[in-house]
């Protein structure tokens, strides 16, 4: 399987290849271990730790989150310092152009207010092309308000490349422990018995 080799392909082009495919997927290229990444000079630079993970992505899913700094729809600063206030995070990644992303937010919306204090739900928006786009930082906003579903919502940016290089579909679940590290494995697709069922399994193995 390939993964996604920068987050400007991510950022560029996640929505016309996802939407090629049914439900919000995306069907990777096939790639040989003989074939090299390269990087083109359109392309940005890579920071010290995108290198350090790229250098260890083919062994798996990263295990950890990566350091962030984004916003939320609000303007609000957010970092990865945020796990650190739950046992367990909850990663939904969507955009506003996904069907199955968009159908699920009412029972996310209920969920998140019978979550236990040790968890948190949180939202990775990633069709929001930076903090400027108000057209669809607004229509993230409208879905949300009328799916009743309030949680923490981050615009996903270039500092989330590690795993969003990774991420072949949207909605994509991930769960994050208290030390940023990723717990379990990611679930594909609209789930929300899958995500309350990992919850009650990890709080009861704690």
């Amino acid at each position: 399987m390939r993964k996604l080799d920068r987050w400007v392909r991510l950022s560029l082009g996640l929505l016309g290849a996802l939407l090629l495919f049914s439900g919000c997927g995306r069907k990777p290229e096939a790639r040989t271990e003989a074939e090299p990444k390269t990087r083109t000079e359109a392309e940005p630079e890579i920071s010290q730790e995108m290198e350090e993970n790229q250098a260890t992505e083919e062994e798996g899913f990263p295990a950890q989150m990566p350091a962030f700094t984004t916003t939320d729809l609000e303007g609000n600063t957010v970092t990865e310092s945020i796990f650190e206030d739950k046992e367990l995070t909850v990663i939904n990644v969507w955009g506003t152009f996904c069907g199955p992303c968009v159908g699920e937010m009412p029972e996310l919306g209920e969920w998140v207010r019978e979550l236990p204090e040790s968890v948190q739900l949180v939202g990775l928006v990633v069709d929001i092309n930076g903090e400027n786009d108000t057209e669809h930082k607004e229509k993230a906003a409208a879905i949300l308000e009328e799916a009743d579903a309030e949680f923490l919502q981050l615009i996903a940016n270039e500092d989330f490349a590690p795993v969003m290089e990774w991420i072949i579909g949207v909605p994509t679940t991930l769960f994050v422990d208290k030390e940023g590290k990723l717990v379990g494995d990611p679930i594909v697709g609209a789930n929300v018995d899958g995500y309350k069922s990992f919850v009650e399994t990890y709080l009861e193995g704690r």
